[in-house]
Order: C-alpha cells, then sequence, then structure tokens
C-alpha cells in the first residue's frame, strides 16, 4: 500500500483522537499508521528532496488543515485533541475531505477560498504544498537538464575534457591545491583525457576519461576494460569515466568489479546543476516553518 495523499486522512486522524482525550502526536501518528496499514517500506519513502518521508509531510499537512478547520487543537507543544466541533463530526468521518472542511468559516480564510462547498476542488490540492513545489523544482531541473546537454554536445572534445575537471574542481576535489586539474594533451594521453590531484605532492590522484558520445548510445564492457588497462599503465589507483552517454549493463558490472566510478550524461548534468556549473541562480524560495523554541524559550 502506497501513503495516502494527505487529504485522504482526515477522517483517520480525527478516528485517532476519537476517544476525546490528549494524545501525544508520536501515538496518533502510530495510530493512523496501524490504521492504514503502512509498511515498513512505506514509512521509508522519501519526498523528491530527500529532506523528510512522504507519510510525515502528508501527516503533518492533514494535522495543519484540521486544525484550522476547528477540528483539533494542540493544546501544548506535540500533543493533540479533537474540538467539540470535532467529536461532532466523527459520524462523518470515513467522508471528510476539503470540500467537507469549506464549510468552516477558518478554514476557507486559511486557504484564502472566496469558493463556496459546492466549488471543485483543485486536483493540485490532492498534493501537499511541499509536493507542488518539489515536482514543479523536478520539471524545471529535468527541461534544465535538457537544455545543458545540448549546450555540452555542441563543445569540441577537448573542451568538454576541460568542463568535465571544472566540475571536479566545482565538487571540491583538488580544494586548495594549485593546479589541482589537468587536461592531458590528445596526442599523448595515454587513454587518460585528466587528472585531478588529490594532495599537494601528487601521492594520490583521479585518473579520467571523458567521452563526448550521443547521449542515446550505450558504452559497453571493451571501453571500460581499455580504460583500466590504461590505469594499469599509470599505476593508478583511482578511474572516473565520465560520459555524455549510457552504460551498458556489462560495463557497470564491469567497473563495479574494479572499482571504476562512471558518471553517464544524467548524472553529469545533475551534478552541474547542483553545483552550478554551467547554469545561474534565476529565483530563490525560501520555505520557512514556525521555530516552536522560540516560543517556548524566546521570551
Amino acid at each position: 500500500m502506497s501513503v495516502p495523499k494527505y487529504n485522504e486522512m482526515y477522517g483517520v486522524l480525527l478516528k485517532a483522537l476519537a476517544d476525546g482525550k490528549v494524545h501525544k502526536i508520536n501515538e496518533v501518528r502510530q495510530n493512523v499508521v496501524n490504521q492504514i496499514g503502512l509498511t515498513e517500506e512505506d514509512l521509508a519513502e522519501m519526498l523528491p528532496s530527500g529532506k523528510q518521508t512522504v507519510f510525515a509531510n502528508r501527516l503533518g499537512w492533514t494535522r495543519s488543515y484540521l486544525k484550522h478547520a476547528g477540528l483539533i487543537d494542540c493544546p501544548r507543544r506535540g500533543e493533540l485533541v479533537l474540538t467539540d466541533a470535532g467529536v461532532a463530526v466523527l459520524p462523518d468521518a470515513d467522508i471528510i475531505d476539503e470540500q467537507y472542511l469549506l464549510k468552516y468559516d477558518s478554514f476557507r480564510a486559511f486557504v484564502n477560498a472566496e469558493a463556496t462547498v459546492s466549488d471543485p476542488l483543485p486536483e493540485s490540492k490532492e498534493k501537499s504544498p511541499e509536493e507542488i513545489l518539489e515536482a514543479a523544482h523536478a520539471e524545471l531541473n529535468a527541461a534544465l537538464a535538457a537544455d545543458l546537454m545540448s549546450e555540452i554536445m555542441k563543445l569540441e572534445p577537448t573542451d568538454f575534457e576541460k568542463l568535465v575537471i571544472k566540475l571536479l574542481l566545482a565538487m571540491g576535489y583538488g580544494s586548495g591545491i594549485d593546479d589541482a586539474g589537468l587536461v592531458t594533451k590528445p596526442s599523448n594521453d595515454g587513454g587518460i583525457d585528466g587528472i585531478i590531484k588529490e594532495d599537494q605532492l601528487g601521492f594520490s590522484s583521479i585518473y579520467i576519461q571523458a567521452k563526448r558520445w550521443d547521449p542515446d548510445t550505450s558504452i559497453s564492457k571493451p571501453e571500460i576494460q581499455k580504460f583500466v588497462g590504461a590505469l594499469q599503465e599509470h599505476k593508478a589507483a583511482k578511474g572516473l569515466f565520465i560520459s555524455t552517454a549510457k552504460y551498458s549493463q556489462g560495463a557497470k558490472n564491469y567497473a563495479e568489479t574494479t572499482g571504476i566510478v562512471l558518471v553517464d550524461g544524467q548524472q553529469l548534468t545533475r551534478l552541474m546543476i547542483k553545483f552550478n556549473l554551467g547554469v545561474s541562480i534565476e529565483h530563490v524560495y525560501e520555505v520557512k516553518k514556525i521555530d516552536t523554541d522560540f516560543f517556548i524559550d524566546g521570551f
């Protein structure tokens, strides 16, 4: 079973408080989990950002919306209880949705809805605000990654090699080391396109092969074997094969047994976006939440 949408858990949360007593949020959470029958795998599912579980996020919004409708209250930090209005709607618990909550003035004010109870529920409201933001962010990044790849494919092979070195430096490899990254000369590279020094004297280095190949092609095991041979000639311990193309399963399996790190085109653009290489920040949106410690200790 997957985690229900936040507006599908209104009745479940109300039932978890049906005895009219004050309960700790952790107790209520476990009650909800038991009612729905969620597995450990369900509870481990994360939002795309990886900063919060889907269940915690959705249950948080379920709780917030019921509170704004006046059906539950938080008498003390970390505690929940049904209000008189919440007790009154318990018989309707299984049919409560966002349209139902629009009956309450406080909830309409919260969602800033000029709508009436008969207005249809927007499809986007089936997701929590964070999920909507993260889905939009992922869509924007997917479009950006496609544009990045288009620009990368216009580069000359030597410029692509320079791009790879710049990316690794931006990621922190060779930090604080003079001339930490270099691109080898094409005429005498011995199968090595670039090197990143990991220490001041160069005792430890990452040897790189960078291939700007068609993103729709797949690099097979023999190409990785050639790279391993080049590493052995240089007595190199660390190798990175980075390409705009994909890798066959055979290539991945062989790389894993030899300790070679593979980066494909999808990973490449994702890393460039993460470390702001070839992209610029257009807008920054801050998502803030209540600092409960401030209201307890801030005075």
